[in-house]
């Protein structure tokens, strides 16, 4: 792994709370993610999947606790990138979306064009560039996001339910990216709703439930032998209360 990497990893949670309105929204977190494979967060709705993630990209600050990044209590937010669940597109192209990514990260503007079509080819949408970035699909428009993202060189890619509003076809695409992105050795960390696709992309698992650590394992041990009943019973698809 390289200095940068390290730079980064583990991210670690030292008995972080943080809460909003009045309402624990994370209680009493510690937890530590390595580098490796990707770490999949699965959870009820309102479990705090959104908030840990915020947390990690360093967008919240605890209320109490501690949190760590490669040991040190700065978050190095230029190794992080977040891609949102309904990511905003600028009125632009969507060779200019990533343009702007591109020297938001200050990028060498010598590579700045090459970078561009690398990117653009990494998310299959080389044909595409000129588009405008507004008028594409749903799932076009997650891939623009992922380009956009990955224009930071990070070391960990964070994701909140990246592919909740789309069809089949336009989940593996981004699955089959995400897949290619963790075997050029970015960490990602990631939320869903889909315990198929959990199951698809997860090295380990963290399931939350109100705002507490349930379970953190392999991905294999949460599936086929979860620790906890209330793990238990959100596999069986019933309702967690």
């Amino acid at each position: 792994m390289s200095e940068a990497a390290r730079a980064a990893l583990p991210i670690e949670f030292r008995d972080v709370s943080y809460g909003r309105a009045g309402t624990r929204v994370l209680d009493g977190m510690s937890i530590s993610i390595m580098a490796g494979a990707p770490t999949v967060l699965v959870g009820p709705n309102g479990s705090g999947k959104t908030t840990f993630l915020r947390l990690v990209m360093g967008l919240l600050t605890p209320q109490a606790g501690q949190m760590l990044w490669a040991g040190r209590p700065q978050c190095p937010v230029t190794r992080l990138a977040f891609v949102f669940q309904r990511p905003m597109m600028l009125r632009r192209t969507v060779a200019e979306n990533i343009r702007y990514a591109l020297r938001a990260a200050r990028a060498s503007r010598e590579r700045e064009s090459a970078r561009i079509d690398e990117l653009l080819a990494l998310v299959g949408l080389e044909a595409l560039g000129r588009r405008p970035a507004r008028s594409l699909s749903g799932g076009e428009q997650q891939r623009v996001a992922l380009a956009r993202a990955l224009a930071r060189n990070p070391d960990v890619l964070l994701l909140d339910e990246p592919t909740a509003s789309l069809d089949p076809a336009a989940t593996k695409i981004v699955e089959d990216l995400l897949r290619a992105v963790a075997a050029d050795g970015i960490k990602i960390i990631l939320s869903t709703h889909d315990l198929g696709e959990a199951r698809r992309l997860a090295g380990d698992i963290i399931m939350l439930h109100r705002g507490r650590l349930l379970e953190h394992g392999p991905a294999s041990r949460f599936f086929n032998a979860p620790v906890t009943r209330e793990a238990a019973v959100f596999l069986a698809g019933e309702l967690l209360l």
